[in-house]
């Protein structure tokens, strides 16, 4: 496995700035944002895809300091009913397929996105519960005439580039489960798969280790984030776990994302690296910093050390003792 980090929180430091940090810190990949919700501090998009030269160049500066870019992340929703900000996200989507097919990055990491609950909707809407019987019929709606035709299209799209699709199993979109991500798989293509961050389980009630194993017998995960999340049981008896509390109210959620091993002990965290060598991932592992208590160099660098102590660097032994 590959130690790396999600670039967006160096957002203030130029791209060659922002690699010699990562390599300084013992790193071995970058996952970089190409725009969206992420932004694209590193990534000038479109003047990559206009010239060869500026690509040979970018890629240049990530291999000579011993990296690698795991993945493009373009997180948005292309399913939103608001049309403006649903053909950005497309667009940025299908640039950044278009990257990384040129560059050989083999993962797009992002949502699969929520509509509205019909075709003249102005917001997105995100059901939770079947009853009233609206609600399964919205999801139901949205599902066959937006989700699945979406991603037929342009599943089969990145297939063609050699892209593997990494979709983000989080709460606000219709795919954030084991379950509705396999659903969409089998309705669309194999490119479709997890960028899997045990964060949003945990908070769903997800036992992480359980969802590697159901998704790595399909060889359904494609990228990893290390991300962390701290339960409060005597919040979660006032708000519940679908808390809407702002993140910053962090004394009365619920829940909290964290740092690893900031949310749950060093234990939970080898029993996942465990669990990915044993269903057969063996890439990056990619540290995602939101925590609300931590300093980014603080945050980052608590994540980096506990992850050294449990990632799993090299090939397995033959079994000598046998």
């Amino acid at each position: 496995m590959k130690l790396g980090v999600f670039t967006v929180l160096f957002a203030d430091k130029s791209f060659e700035e922002m690699l010699d940090t990562v390599k300084e810190s013992g790193l071995h990949a970058v996952e970089i944002g190409t725009g969206n919700y992420p932004g694209n501090a590193h990534c000038p998009l479109d003047e990559l895809l206009e010239s060869k030269e500026k690509r040979e160049d970018y890629l240049k500066q990530v291999t000579s300091r011993g990296l690698i870019i795991s993945a493009f992340s373009c997180h948005g929703n292309p399913l939103s009913p608001d049309k403006e900000f649903a053909a950005v996200s497309h667009d940025t989507f299908v640039k950044t397929v278009e990257l990384a097919s040129l560059l050989n990055v083999p993962v797009v990491n992002c949502f699969s996105g929520v509509a509205g609950d019909q075709e003249d909707a102005k917001h997105p809407n995100w059901p939770v519960a079947p009853w009233p019987n609206e609600y399964g019929d919205v999801l139901t709606w949205q599902w066959e005439e937006k989700l699945i035709p979406y991603w037929k299209q342009w599943g089969k799209f990145a297939e063609e580039k050699n892209v593997k699709i990494g979709l983000e199993l989080h709460g606000g979109f219709l795919v954030h489960t084991p379950y509705t991500l396999l659903k969409l798989r089998e309705k669309t293509c194999k490119a479709i798969g997890a960028n899997l961050d045990p964060s949003h389980l945990w908070w769903q009630g997800i036992d992480p280790v359980a969802a590697i194993k159901i998704l790595g017998k399909e060889d359904a995960i494609h990228h990893f984030h290390a991300k962390d999340t701290y339960i409060d049981q005597e919040n979660v008896n006032m708000y519940g776990l679908t808390d809407m509390q702002p993140y910053d109210s962090v004394r009365t959620r619920a829940w909290s994302f964290r740092s690893v091993g900031c949310g749950h002990g060093l234990q939970e965290w080898s029993d996942m690296m465990s669990a990915l060598r044993t269903f057969g991932y063996d890439y990056a592992v990619s540290i995602e910093h939101e925590d609300p208590l931590m300093s980014i160099n603080e945050g980052f660098m608590r994540a980096v050390k506990n992850l050294q102590s449990v990632l799993i660097n090299e090939n397995p032994s033959s079994m000598w003792w046998l």
